[in-house]
C-alpha cells in the first residue's frame, strides 16, 4: 500500500527537500504552501498523514490543525517547526497534533516518526494489531494465533476487558516503557480506587496466559514500569 502524505510549508526549498526524502522511501507526496491551500486540497484528495509547518501566511499550522480537528478529522499530524519553546510545542498538542519536531530535522528520525504515526493510525482505524501470526481484535477482545501445531489450550483467547486493554495498550507502542501510574490512569481511570499493584497482578496473568507464545513478551523495567517487546 502506498501512503499519501501532504507536506504543508511556505518555503519552496523545504517542500522540495521533504518531498524528495519521502518519495525516496516510497510515499506519494502532495504539497501545499499554507493551511488554506492544504484544507482545500484535503477536500479533493485522500491523505494518510500531514507534515505541517507553523509559520505560514493566510492560515498557519495552528489554525489548520484547529480547523481539521473541528471537522472531527483524525488525520495524523506531524508538526515540524523552527520554534523550539515548550509553549509552541504544547500549543500544537493542545490543538490536536500527534507529534512535533524542531527544524532542522534529522532525515532518519523524520521517517521513523512518520512510520510510527502511520502504524498507530492504522491500529486505530482497523482496531486490530497484527504481530506475525498473532492478531489482537479490539472489538471482540480476543487474541488469536495461527499455528500448524496447536499450542496448549485454545489458539483463540477471549480476555477479560482490563487484561485485553492492558495488552492492547502495550502492544500498540512496542518498546515504549509505561509506568504503573500511566497504565492505571489509562485502563482503570484516574478516579479508580484500585492501587497500582492491580497492574502488577494483571501483568502476571497476561504473562502466564501467553507463556510460550514466541511473538511477544511483556518486560519489567526495574524502577520504571513495563514494556511490550515484539520478538519477530
Amino acid at each position: 500500500m502506498m501512503f499519501r502524505i501532504l507536506v504543508v510549508d511556505d518555503d519552496k526549498n523545504t517542500r522540495w527537500l521533504t518531498q524528495t526524502i519521502l518519495e525516496t522511501e516510497g510515499y506519494q507526496v502532495l504539497c501545499a504552501k499554507d493551511g488554506e491551500e492544504a484544507l482545500a486540497l484535503l477536500d479533493r484528495e485522500y491523505i494518510d498523514l500531514v507534515v505541517l509547518d507553523i509559520m505560514m501566511p493566510k492560515k498557519d499550522g495552528y489554525a489548520f490543525t484547529e480547523a481539521l480537528r473541528a471537522a472531527n478529522a483524525n488525520l495524523p499530524i506531524l508538526m515540524v517547526s523552527a520554534k523550539q519553546l515548550p509553549a509552541d510545542r504544547n500549543r500544537g498538542f493542545r490543538l490536536g497534533i500527534d507529534d512535533y519536531m524542531v527544524k532542522p530535522v534529522d532525515e532518519e528520525e523524520l521517517l521513523l516518526r512518520i512510520k510510527a504515526l502511520l502504524r498507530r493510525a492504522r491500529i486505530a482505524s482497523e482496531r486490530k494489531i497484527q504481530i506475525g501470526d498473532v492478531t489482537l481484535d479490539y472489538d471482540s477482545m480476543t487474541v488469536s494465533r495461527k499455528a500448524e501445531v496447536p499450542l496448549e489450550g485454545s489458539l483463540t483467547q477471549t480476555l477479560p476487558q482490563k487484561e485485553f486493554l492492558l495488552l492492547y495498550k502495550l502492544l500498540s507502542y512496542p518498546g515504549r516503557i509505561f509506568t504503573r501510574i500511566e497504565l492505571m490512569d489509562e485502563i482503570w481511570g484516574q478516579g479508580s480506587s484500585a492501587g497500582w499493584e492491580t497492574v502488577t497482578v494483571h501483568i502476571g496473568r497476561l504473562r502466564k496466559r501467553f507463556e510460550g507464545w514466541p511473538e511477544f513478551e511483556i518486560v519489567s523495567v526495574r524502577g520504571l514500569g513495563y514494556k511490550a517487546v515484539k520478538k519477530i
